[in-house]
């Protein structure tokens, strides 16, 4: 009987929770429909329709319009379709997020890649092997160390050591878009870096192997 009860009561209560949410989200609505039509100022925002992954040109597909409040709107968020398409992502974004202007960068000319190198940054490519590849599951937009081993002519030893640290990877093979996470062969990396961090880098693979 006991047991009956309650199981009762929690039935009762879910559909009770299920309910108000309901009724809050219509209010919602409600308040923001009458709003503009009783002039009320509004605001357009630009959200996500969907995820937008890393290194993905935005399409008209990717995009949807939230009405808000006047002056509620975050700053530098798009507040036209048309300002952000054909942009690129240079960084993951969720569906529903705020189109953020620091998050995408203006595809202009050439290829994504070009897009996706800040000012002042480099791109450089380097081959890779499965192990350095994390196998297969590195992907655009992750964080990566340079390790550098070179051989001690003295002891004859070799002596492994952190060259360059916490890279951006531009791209994996030929792609700079992450539209899934599936593990790939990999056999070139490309990664973000100074022209100092560049110059690092090939006199390391002169002297030594890199990884």
């Amino acid at each position: 009987m006991f047991k009956k009860r309650g199981l009762f009561l929690v039935v009762v209560s879910l559909g009770m929770g299920a309910l108000a949410a309901w009724g809050a989200n219509n209010w919602v609505q409600e308040r923001l429909g009458s709003s503009a039509e009783a002039g009320v100022a509004t605001d357009a925002v630009v959200i996500a329709a969907l995820d937008i992954p890393y290194g993905t040109k935005v399409a008209g597909r990717h995009l949807k319009i939230l009405t808000l409040p006047a002056g509620t709107a975050p700053p530098r968020s798009f507040r036209e379709r048309e300002d952000v398409q054909g942009m690129v992502a240079t960084a993951n974004i969720l569906s529903g997020e705020f189109l953020m202007r620091d998050r995408f960068a203006a595809h202009e000319t050439g290829s994504t890649l070009a897009a996706l190198v800040s000012e002042s940054m480099r791109a450089v490519t380097i081959r890779v092997d499965d192990v350095v590849g994390v196998a297969g599951f590195l992907l655009p937009g992750n964080r990566v160390d340079v390790l550098a081993t070179r051989m001690d002519t003295r002891t004859r030893r070799a002596n492994t050591e952190t060259i360059l640290k916490d890279l951006k990877v531009l791209a994996v093979d030929q792609t700079a878009a992450t539209q899934d996470n599936d593990p790939v062969i990999v056999r070139a990396v490309t990664l973000e870096m100074t022209p100092a961090q560049s110059e690092t880098l090939v006199k390391a693979k002169e002297e030594g192997t890199i990884q």
